[in-house]
């Protein structure tokens, strides 16, 4: 009888512990669909985040950009286009870095280039959207190759910053279909 009565309660106690079980997954599942929901969320939250303005290069009309170096006292990347006669369109950004450099590079790096994803600035820090390497503002425009943002000639004159169409036309390359090289 003492088996039996407990093989009865053994048996329960497993049907009871099934229960339970299949409750606990059905919660663990719920949590899994509402986590992933959440990334999902913030991922595309995130390409907003991530999403730099892209602003046209002034019509020069000559062999050179001009930008006011006021422009970029806040320590803000400014990120440019210029369309080629081709139709090409090369991006840019310029930015005075945290030592008072104002430096300029292409939005695109030797390595990254292919994916077209560029740069966005996290603090003191540019950051590859493709492989999410950080380059510190000091570094731009001085070190070159491997993901580093591609330098861009650039020179102050006065109270202006000059980038000349021969260099931003240097950087189609990495803009045109197929990459150029």
């Amino acid at each position: 009888m003492f088996g039996r009565k407990w093989l009865n309660s053994s048996i329960g106690g497993h049907r009871a512990g099934s229960a339970a079980r299949s409750r606990r997954r059905h919660r663990f599942d719920r949590g899994i669909v509402v986590f992933a929901a959440a990334v999902m969320f913030l991922g595309a939250a995130s390409v907003q985040v991530w999403a730099a303005p892209k602003e046209a290069a002034p019509a020069s009309g000559g062999k050179e950009v001009a930008y006011p170096a006021n422009m970029f006292d806040n320590g803000k990347a400014r990120h440019f286009e210029h369309k080629t006669a081709d139709g090409v369109t090369v991006r840019y950004f310029v930015m005075k870095s945290s030592d008072g450099v104002i430096r300029a590079a292409f939005d695109a790096c030797d390595v990254c280039w292919r994916e077209g994803k560029g740069y966005v600035q996290q603090d003191n820090f540019m950051v590859c959207r493709n492989c999410g390497r950080r380059f510190l503002s000091t570094k731009i425009n001085e070190v070159s190759g491997g993901c580093n943002p591609a330098p861009l000639t650039r020179k102050i004159e006065g109270d202006k910053v000059l980038i000349g169409v021969e260099h931003i036309l240097a950087g189609k390359r990495y803009f045109a279909l197929g990459g150029g090289r």
